[in-house]
């Protein structure tokens, strides 16, 4: 095996820990750098070698930002020590992430890279809402477009014109701050102010939720409804059939926090559960499982047992079994 670093831009996904990939799973648990962004859950960095160095160097609209050359001379820096580094990135690196941007400043640098594909959140989070991106008789074409485009560009590359007469369904990521502007932009283009409209914030998570208008009223709904980033919008007839197929919003414990006492090395497959019903589970181990510090006196109690001393034992749990 060569010493020589190496850097994986893996692709975490919309959010969800279980929509994760295989290959970003192994990534995670070999890598000894992972630097990973703001919107990766929790439950994925878990994933990471105890004695990983985490590094974090996420993005906030509005808000302080970690800028991409400092990220793109950490990843050298680090994989220049000899080390396996993760780059690790909500969504897919390749879609709105920036990843083609670190592989060239890898590639200048001489530094190998892998790419992990993620799942994206411009399908990945519409499915979550009940709305596929494309259905037949409604939807067979659909684009994926930023709301967030590079303010240092000298002109608007989004032909806004072309897009309202388009494809059938709009997929609109990281557009919470500018859904005024982009609804303006398709209006004029011509795209029917009657045309549904679905802006998920949080999609594939616990908090997900989801408002639902037409292209003329979808700023004040999600105004009134206090919608902050991140969301996705999507933009198109298919948006009708979150009535019949929402499912994701329906689980009984949406939302709800549900504290978890069990021990660490038994507290997973609660925690697995409740996830599955759409809770958020938080462990807080109350008790912790070790071997027993006398084993002569457990030795001479069970000899009592088998003596006839005592007519009942009592277990407070299948551990002490």
């Amino acid at each position: 095996m060569s010493n020589q670093g190496r850097v994986i831009l893996v692709g975490a996904g919309p959010g969800d820990p279980g929509l994760l990939t295989m290959a970003a799973a192994d990534s995670l648990r070999e890598a000894d750098v992972i630097i990973y962004d703001r919107l990766v859950d929790k439950g994925v960095l878990d994933l990471a070698r105890k004695d990983a160095e985490m590094i974090f160097a996420g993005k906030k609209s509005g808000g302080e930002s970690s800028d991409q050359e400092e990220i793109n001379r950490l990843l050298v820096a680090r994989a220049g020590e000899g080390k396996l580094v993760v780059r690790l990135k909500g969504g897919d690196p390749f879609v709105f992430g920036r990843g083609g941007e670190e592989a060239l400043a890898l590639r200048q640098a001489g530094i190998p890279y892998d790419i992990v594909p993620g799942v994206t959140s411009a399908t990945a989070v519409p499915a979550y809402a009940g709305i596929p991106v494309t259905h037949r008789g409604i939807s067979s074409s659909f684009a994926v477009i930023t709301g967030h485009e590079d303010a240092e560009k000298p002109e608007v590359a989004i032909r806004w014109d072309a897009l309202a007469q388009g494809p059938d369904t709009l997929v609109v990521l990281m557009g919470t701050r500018s859904l005024p502007k982009v609804v303006g932009n398709l209006l004029a283009g011509g795209k029917a102010a009657e045309t549904p409209v679905a802006v998920i914030h949080w999609g594939t998570k616990a908090v997900q939720r989801t408002i639902t208008g037409v292209l003329g009223d979808i700023v004040e709904r999600v105004t009134d409804a206090g919608l902050e980033p991140p969301t996705v919008a999507v933009i198109g007839d298919v948006v009708r059939l979150r009535d019949e197929l929402a499912w994701f919003e329906e689980r009984p414990l949406l939302g709800k926090r549900v504290l978890v006492t069990r021990s660490q090395s038994r507290a997973g497959t609660l925690a697995r559960r409740l996830t599955q019903e759409g809770a958020l589970p938080v462990e807080l181990p109350s008790i912790e499982i070790e071997p027993v510090y006398d084993p002569p006196a457990v030795d001479e109690a069970a000899a009592q047992l088998k003596g006839g001393a005592y007519a009942w034992v009592i277990f407070t749990s299948a551990s002490a079994v």
